[in-house]
């Protein structure tokens, strides 16, 4: 990492870094008042329903913070965010800090000269609604000012060559010829997550009931269906929809100006796996490696992972050529 980048990754970690300070600074100053075992988890009218081990504030914060910090600074130093994309990601950063900070800061507040029940648990804590307001609040302000400090920075600007070639690979169609182009894309840990969401839905439903354990299942059935998506390419555009065929993901053809076949890193470029959606750019990043990615009129992108994109890529720009000859 050359020291521009570690300029930028100290840009980005410095709000999970000064949260995470100010938050155990305040556990230093109040330690004495506060109850063996703090409230850490509220129901959603604010009363407490969760207590953790007054040790476990501190460490949660640093592991936290670290991580969330290390994640985004790693995304943002090798993804590709440029310009005003790059200046948001940046913003966005400092927000989640700045939210983060505040509501780790206001549970650990409203646990100060709690009384302690038998076990040393806080009793009669409640967390106020309008916090969240107030976190809120400090995510607008601390992303303003990452949005400021980014600005202060040069933005990265694309590489050479990092728009799809006019002359990129095309697939010759006879007149009136009409072809389509379709993959499945395969997933190794996908199956695995959703095998985990049924077994701790099937153990919360045992364990606390149903608010417990329907929401595990819930997001299990979403994700079944993306166990293995289906890409399609054409006439109609790109089409990428679930095993069940819903939900569906369509780019309409008129709306896609070039495409090409690149690795796609989902981390660095899309902040991870799934459908996703970032300035600038969206896509349905299943895995790290091939992809097509389309250019779209107004500047904006959409990634796929999928195996053979050199061919799908190919075939989309052919599609657009004819396109522009109907026209």
């Amino acid at each position: 990492m050359n020291r521009k980048n570690w300029g930028g990754a100290v840009l980005v970690a410095l709000p999970f870094l000064l949260a995470s300070v100010v938050d155990l600074v305040l556990f230093l100053v109040f330690r004495d008042r506060l109850p063996d075992r703090p409230a850490s988890h509220f129901a959603a009218g604010g009363r407490a329903n969760g207590h953790m081990g007054l040790i476990w504030y501190p460490v949660f914060c640093v592991l936290a913070f670290a991580l969330t910090g290390v994640s985004w600074a790693l995304m943002v130093t090798r993804g590709k965010f440029h310009g005003r994309a790059h200046r948001l990601v940046v913003a966005g950063g400092y927000a989640l800090a700045g939210f983060l900070g505040w509501l780790m800061a206001a549970t650990l507040l409203v646990n100060v000269d709690a009384v302690e029940g038998a076990r040393g648990e806080a009793q009669g804590v409640s967390f106020p609604m309008w916090q969240l307001a107030a976190a809120l609040g400090a995510a607008v302000l601390a992303g303003g000012i990452g949005a400021g400090l980014a600005a202060l920075r040069p933005a990265p600007v694309p590489p050479a060559g990092d728009e799809p070639a006019g002359d990129a690979a095309r697939i010759a169609l006879a007149d009136g010829e009409v072809v389509g182009w379709t993959r499945s894309v395969g997933n190794r840990w996908l199956p695995l997550v959703v095998l985990l969401l049924v077994v701790l839905g099937a153990v919360g439903l045992t364990v606390s009931g149903w608010a417990a354990g329907l929401p595990p299942l819930l997001i299990a059935v979403l994700l079944a269906g993306f166990v293995r998506p289906c890409v399609v390419v054409d006439r109609r555009g790109i089409t990428v929809s679930g095993t069940l065929r819903w939900p569906r993901v369509r780019v309409p053809l008129d709306r896609i100006e070039a495409a090409s076949s690149t690795h796609i890193n989902p981390l660095a470029e899309y902040g991870g796996w799934g459908y996703r959606v970032r300035p600038g750019r969206t896509g349905v990043v299943l895995r790290a490696g091939e992809g097509i990615v389309a250019t779209l009129a107004g500047g904006r992108k959409f990634a796929v992972t999928v195996d053979d994109s050199a061919t799908g890529a190919a075939l989309l720009n052919t599609l657009i050529d004819q396109r522009k000859v109907e026209h």
